[in-house]
């Protein structure tokens, strides 16, 4: 058995803001915390900085220059996990955005293989569309939209490998539907959706799990209509994504959400699309070109395309922009989409017998070095 021993770093264990010990890893899991590993394994000295549980995205449409939506096979799965491990993502649902059902069927296959195939990271597959509502569909095209019918609940309820997440908008699925999804095992979150408050409230008493990108392309809180977003910060067992990028919310509001809901339900999402991770300018999306400009990514007429942000950007934006401490932004970016995904019990956490899934940041909290299931991969 190989038996592997990384010291050196401040440990962020749960319920701590770091602990000087060291974490022994045998087998790809984490076996123990201890001030004295012994001898045994080879050793690793991490020479100062944090240690933390890797990185678990949940909505990554692309990075490295590939889109999910035109390469949706073992190879461009395996280019995004690639490119975003860079930035301390070992978890990640590779997010594929509204198209027809015979793509999505295609993609879901993919994702199988490259399950089977042990691509490093992946957690499984983001169904995002096209089941949504076409007055807030942001970039996705209106010609994909749809309703939920007997067809697609028969095609997202088939079995594959992995965790499958669906985001769609409420009132485009039929009495049923959501219950007929949880109950195969598939994850659902509401999004790109004009569900009212009383519509959101149903959806989450039949079984809804969370928000996509809270705030973005969904009904706003108001004084009389508390809309989705009013329903997402009320609920206590649901979970939503922020995009963390100064572009998507105003980081005000971010923090405003923050304080109503508490930081347990929040999750660090990128909605990475191709340039992330890479010096790209433009690219085409579905037909469409995409700019970045400043940091943002748009089409012509100002539409956000998602977004080039990284994992550990969202973590240092969340720090810096919303005042969390690292222990706290290191929750949002692991522990809480772990327990989204209903695998708080395999990663998500340094703890003995969870996956040995960490991501090693130096002193400025840039990454030096990931972990996958006990594979290092070093970026310094």
């Amino acid at each position: 058995m190989s038996r592997m021993i990384l010291s050196g770093a401040r440990v962020m264990t749960p319920g701590t803001d770091g602990e000087a010990v060291s974490v022994v890893i045998r087998d790809g899991l984490i076996e123990s915390l201890v001030a004295e590993p012994g001898k045994e394994g080879e050793r690793i000295d991490l020479g100062g900085g944090w240690l933390l549980p890797g990185f678990i995205d949940t909505q990554v449409n692309g990075g490295g220059g590939v889109l999910l939506n035109d390469q949706p096979d073992v190879d461009g799965i395996a280019a995004i996990a690639q490119a975003h491990r860079r930035f301390g993502s070992t978890g990640l649902l590779p997010t594929f955005i509204s198209d027809d059902l015979d793509r999505v069927a295609a993609v879901m296959d993919a994702m199988d293989a490259a399950i089977a195939q042990g691509v490093p990271g992946l957690l499984g597959l983001h169904i995002e569309g096209p089941f949504i509502n076409v007055e807030r569909r942001g970039i996705h095209k209106a010609r994909f939209m749809r309703m939920l019918d007997e067809d697609a609940i028969a095609l997202l309820t088939r079995p594959g490998k992995g965790v499958r997440l669906v985001t769609l908008a409420p009132e485009c699925a039929p009495p049923g539907a959501i219950q007929a999804l949880r109950a195969a095992g598939v994850i659902v979150a509401a999004g790109h959706s004009m569900a009212d408050y009383a519509t959101t409230r149903r959806a989450l008493d039949d079984g809804l799990n969370g928000f996509t990108h809270l705030f973005n392309a969904m009904t706003p809180f108001g004084s009389r209509e508390p809309g989705m977003v009013g329903a997402a910060l009320e609920d206590r067992a649901s979970h939503f994504g922020l995009i963390v990028d100064g572009h998507h919310v105003h980081f005000a509001s971010l923090r405003v959400a923050l304080a109503a809901r508490g930081l347990d339900g929040a999750m660090l999402v990128t909605d990475a699309m191709p340039p992330a991770g890479t010096d790209m300018a433009q690219f085409d999306l579905q037909g469409r070109t995409i700019y970045v400009q400043d940091g943002a990514l748009r089409s012509d007429d100002g539409t956000l395309a998602g977004s080039d942000l990284t994992m550990d950007l969202a973590l240092r934006n969340s720090m810096t922009m919303l005042g969390l401490s690292l222990a706290e932004a290191s929750a949002l970016a692991s522990g809480n989409p772990a327990a989204f995904l209903g695998l708080g019990g395999v990663t998500g956490a340094i703890r003995p017998g969870l996956a040995a899934d960490l991501v090693h940041l130096d002193d400025a909290f840039n990454v030096q070095s990931v972990w996958v299931k006990g594979q290092r991969f070093e970026y310094r």
